[in-house]
């Protein structure tokens, strides 16, 4: 991993030089990076106080760059409404807090620490996704949506990197500590100041800078998920951000048989709803379409094989696995 040191900048000063054994907090002890976005970096930690690995999100609020004191009470908001939530498909939030510096503030997120593959790992290595793995991983990934949509909450950001596939086979979504709450309006977004994998997955809506996203935002995400595991491809993909922009806001999305992947019309149709330009068009809920995937879930099987669980899959990172029981929202 090259990320060994963050550097926060601010004018001619520094915040301050983050790295391997830094501690936020006066508890939670930074050891190896993980991975690096635009809102800061994730790391490796742990937990001094309880003896536990967790995983530290880190991002970086500077003096002048807007209003401190707003952005740190819907830092602290966002953040309880994360912890509050309680869901299979979500990684949980232990803690969150701010250390404050000269030129800025540090805002930093410990998160479960989920041990597996992102999605996006698990799709660079196998390309695509019989039915029943993609259904499966969408339903759960619903499953987390209608938790967290049930207490105001939309992500805005569904990708395969914020997909966790942990080896069991269980999925958790990811980053639910730097949503939107469902009310407030989010900041636009625009084909020059994100990268080219978060337009992909985005809704018009959100491209358009829509004042109010709801839960519907999400399941357009869904659905280019949906896409990405069965063909190989999100509906509009390009190197050309502006490409995949005009994509999402104005063109039609391939069916999957024009693609070459077979999958029943009541699929095909279900994905469709998904990618709806207007989002009225869009099913309701995400416990909508978990019910809806129902019918391609993998069917229980009590063999009694398998190892010391007594359940079949066995591989590794086997998306199919937790619907050997399975596992969907309450109804709303």
């Amino acid at each position: 991993m090259a990320i060994t040191v963050l550097t926060i900048w601010v004018g001619s000063g520094r915040v301050r030089r983050i790295g391997r054994g830094e501690t936020l907090g006066s508890r939670y002890e930074l050891e190896v990076p993980l991975g690096r976005g635009a809102m800061g970096q994730v790391w490796r930690g742990r937990d001094r106080g309880l003896g536990r690995a967790v995983a530290v999100k880190l991002a970086v609020l500077e003096t002048g760059t807007g209003d401190v004191t707003r952005a740190r009470r819907r830092f602290e908001r966002e953040a309880r409404a994360a912890a509050a939530l309680d869901s299979t498909h979500v990684a949980t939030v232990y803690d969150a807090g701010v250390d404050t510096e000269p030129g800025g503030e540090i805002h930093w997120l410990v998160m479960q620490l989920v041990e597996g593959a992102t999605l996006g790992e698990l799709l660079d290595e196998r390309g695509v996704f019989d039915l029943a793995s993609a259904v499966s991983v969408a339903a759960q990934v619903c499953s987390g949506l209608a938790s967290a949509h049930a207490g105001g909450l939309v992500h805005r950001d569904l990708k395969p990197e914020n997909i966790m596939v942990r080896r069991d086979g269980v999925v958790k979504v990811l980053d639910f500590g730097l949503v939107k709450v469902l009310s407030e309006a989010g900041p636009r977004l625009t084909a020059t100041g994100e990268t080219v994998g978060n337009l992909m997955y985005a809704s018009p809506e959100l491209l358009e800078g829509a004042v109010e996203l709801d839960a519907r935002s999400d399941l357009y995400g869904v659905g280019c998920l949906l896409q990405r595991m069965l063909a190989g491809a999100p509906p509009f993909q390009s190197k050309a951000p502006m490409e995949v922009f005009e994509g999402h806001l104005t063109q039609e999305p391939p069916s999957l048989a024009s693609l070459g992947v077979t999958v029943p019309d009541a699929l095909q149709d279900l994905v469709f709803s998904l990618l709806a330009k207007d989002r009225r068009d869009r099913p309701d809920s995400a416990t909508e379409v978990c019910r809806a995937l129902g019918p391609w879930l993998p069917k229980p099987r009590n063999t009694g094989a398998g190892g010391q669980d007594g359940l079949p899959y066995r591989d590794a990172e086997d998306p199919r696995r937790p619907f050997l029981l399975p596992q969907a929202p309450f109804p709303l």
